[in-house]
């Protein structure tokens, strides 16, 4: 009977831990997003990118067309905010400044990757090894 309390113990912790992924990263572009009422968006939100969109990317015409557009596309996939705008395509994104472009292909890398932004180092003068972090622009 113990035993069985036990169990029945261990499974119902089991249901209700709160063991998840986290799949969805805030961030704050540098710069920001101008919409057509002048209005300017920073915080936006992305997903982690999954293998679907890497489908998705390749048969997209415009990256059949122009290569160079894969990560807008991938971007258009991923971000699913920016600021009050809850529907991110691949115009919109074509108005940003590169600042925020390059902001945001770190911030990708950094999210799909690495998890993280730390870094491994060395010191010139001692040649010491250490991990700093790297400060993304938008989020000083």
């Amino acid at each position: 009977m113990i035993l069985k309390l036990l169990l029945l113990h261990s499974l119902l912790n089991a249901m209700t831990r709160k063991n998840y992924l986290n799949t969805e990263y805030s961030f704050t572009l540098p710069t920001g997003l101008v919409d057509a009422q002048n209005r300017i968006h920073r915080q936006g939100i992305m997903r982690l990118a999954t293998a679907k969109d890497e489908i998705i990317v390749q048969k997209h015409r415009s990256v059949q067309e122009n290569p160079a557009y894969s990560f807008l596309v991938m971007l258009s996939q991923v971000i699913t905010r920016i600021g009050s705008l809850n529907s991110v395509n691949l115009d919109l994104l074509e108005t940003l400044v590169l600042r925020d472009i390059s902001y945001l292909k770190e911030f990708y890398n950094r999210v799909n990757q690495q998890g993280n932004a730390h870094i491994p180092t060395q010191c010139p003068h001692c040649n010491n090894q250490f991990v700093v972090e790297l400060d993304l622009a938008g989020e000083l």
